[in-house]
């Protein structure tokens, strides 16, 4: 079936090479990738500077080739050495990035260990929406989630992959149904069958995002499985777009 009704954006996008797995981002092929299966927006990150300036001047670069498909969203680590708060408020304020992605496996903190503290304070502060990368890892795993989210209720907070296997994705499911600012992010899932229900029929519609994490993954498998699942028209344009739109002001 077809969902026309609402424009689709997908939550999970990257800026940068990795040729070890083929993930080239050539913006061309990401616009024919986002055509041929219907993807009107794709937010977009770059990881792969720990200093967080060049990954977000990359970011920047790449949206302002097709600015009215491409949404920026900044990076930043606890890591670097000077500066967090400062570069998320010029990637926000200058570069008109409209989230935050922050990568906990690059560092050897847990998300919800004090380190984190400034970026949360300052997504709670703008009203920002943070995605996190979210697995069974030591720094990642998205219990830690349930610990920030009550003190930060102006932030949205997001389970990129929503932990990707079983156990952390049903913490990632309990975050979200304790906590009415955390969401769930679809991308890989192990792609799983009767992952999107299972996210739907535990969390709720309004709280699942579609993410596709392209070009590292093919959009066409990670849209399917939301396109196919055994849920309502209505939650596959909420997943699919609306929830999106709305935790974005798009």
């Amino acid at each position: 079936m077809m969902i026309e009704s609402s424009r689709v954006i997908d939550f999970h996008g990257h800026v940068g090479r990795w040729d070890i797995y083929g993930m080239i981002d050539n913006p061309d092929l990401m616009l024919q990738a986002m055509d041929a299966v219907g993807i009107d927006n794709a937010c977009l990150f770059h990881i792969f500077h720990p200093d967080g300036v060049s990954s977000n001047d990359l970011t920047a670069r790449f949206v302002a080739q097709h600015p009215d498909r491409f949404v920026g969203f900044a990076y930043v680590s606890p890591l670097m050495s000077s500066g967090c708060i400062d570069e998320l408020a010029r990637a926000i304020d200058e570069l008109q990035f409209s989230a935050i992605k922050l990568y906990p496996p690059y560092t050897p903190w847990p998300l919800n260990k004090p380190q984190w503290n400034p970026i949360y304070e300052f997504a709670d502060e703008r009203g920002l929406t943070i995605i996190f990368h979210t697995d069974s890892g030591p720094q990642s795993q998205p219990k830690f989630i349930a610990d920030i989210a009550p003190r930060y209720p102006n932030a949205n907070f997001v389970a990129g992959h929503s932990g990707n296997i079983a156990e952390p994705r049903g913490q990632a499911i309990a975050a979200a149904r304790a906590y009415p600012n955390v969401y769930l992010e679809t991308c890989s899932t192990f792609r799983t069958p009767g992952v999107i229900e299972e996210l739907v029929n535990e969390a709720g519609a309004d709280r699942v995002l579609f993410g596709s994490d392209m070009p590292l993954m093919d959009p066409r498998s990670q849209i399917g499985k939301i396109i196919t699942a055994r849920i309502s028209d209505e939650a596959k344009q909420k997943i699919l777009g609306g929830n999106a739109s709305r935790l974005l002001g798009i």
